[in-house]
């Protein structure tokens, strides 16, 4: 557990955001800081810019969720709600706000640190995840890239595709470049031959 995690912690009433402080503390964390108003969490966030946030609130709605999802880069770092009571509608919408954990049944201090430790680990594997999905997708279209690259390679030297792409290899290596980059110019060049 790191216990160097900056924390931001969201909570109207003070005496709960001293509970909350004094177990955050009890496990470890020491830079915790609070913000009462959900009205000053985008200030509060800037001006702290926390690796994780932790919101009570007894009643939120809808338009609360996707509000904290945004305004908290609920993508970017872990946030943890916890609410009184919830539905089946809070609860996707605290999903579809990024939320890495929603827990029902309002904030007990003996369930801060599992929390928060299963709030960060859940992140962390949705944020490797994104990373493993975009390097796929970057794949996928450097992949149709370098085909077009190789398409046109073989319609204007009349080669085969295992030649074209020897090509754009050996270019690659005595340019110092790499393949995808190769072959992207000579797409670009070719787009703006037209």
């Amino acid at each position: 557990m790191d216990t160097t995690l900056k924390i931001l912690v969201v909570e109207p009433d003070a005496m709960r955001a001293q509970d909350i402080i004094d177990a955050l503390k009890d496990a470890g964390w020491s830079s915790v800081y609070v913000v009462a108003e959900i009205s000053a969490l985008a200030k509060k966030l800037t001006q702290i810019d926390p690796d994780i946030v932790l919101i009570d609130l007894a009643h939120p709605d809808r338009d609360t969720l996707e509000h904290i999802g945004h305004i908290s880069h609920a993508q970017s770092r872990p946030v943890a709600m916890f609410v009184d009571r919830s539905d089946s509608d809070l609860t996707q919408a605290a999903i579809s706000a990024g939320l890495s954990a929603y827990v029902v049944d309002g904030l007990q201090k003996n369930r801060i640190k599992p929390v928060l430790e299963t709030a960060i680990a859940r992140f962390k594997m949705i944020e490797q995840m994104r990373l493993e999905l975009n390097a796929a997708k970057q794949a996928l279209t450097d992949r149709k890239t370098i085909d077009r690259a190789k398409g046109l390679l073989m319609t204007a030297r009349g080669i085969d595709e295992e030649r074209a792409y020897t090509l754009l290899r050996k270019t690659a290596m005595d340019q110092g470049r790499k393949v995808i980059d190769v072959a992207q110019a000579l797409v670009t060049a070719a787009d703006l031959l037209g």
